[in-house]
């Protein structure tokens, strides 16, 4: 199944829902009033667009995640990649570090990512 696209302010919702759920709508009311300054419908509008899109269920009130933060993050990500670089992750790569540098523990993390992948595991 592919992962269904979710635009940035649908993302800061899915964040507060991940990090709360299962959650009852009505505390999504109110946590998104809290953290994002939406009115009541408008997060009733959020819940049932996301909801038609398969992002999310609403069952008895009850909402929770059927698309993972991760599932979210590698989809937006194989977007960019292939939308701005042709696909190539090495060109992205280039194109990230130009401007900012990596810290020696993240310049880590890459590595045993890439090791990981060449000896077929996932991290």
């Amino acid at each position: 199944m592919q992962t269904p696209k979710i635009f940035e302010s649908e993302y800061r919702f899915c964040e507060i829902l991940w990090e709360n759920e299962p959650v009852t709508s009505s505390e999504l009311v109110r946590l998104c009033r809290e953290k994002l300054d939406w009115k009541k419908s408008t997060t009733y509008t959020v819940i049932r667009r996301l909801s038609e899109r398969g992002v999310l269920k609403n069952e008895n009130s009850i909402v929770t995640a059927l698309v993972s933060k991760a599932d979210v993050q590698s989809a937006e990500s194989e977007e960019i990649v292939n939308r701005t670089f042709s696909g190539s992750l090495p060109s992205f790569i280039a194109a990230f570090t130009r401007k900012q540098s990596l810290t020696d523990e993240e310049i880590n993390e890459i590595q045993q990512l890439i090791n990981a992948h060449k000896t077929g595991g996932k991290q």
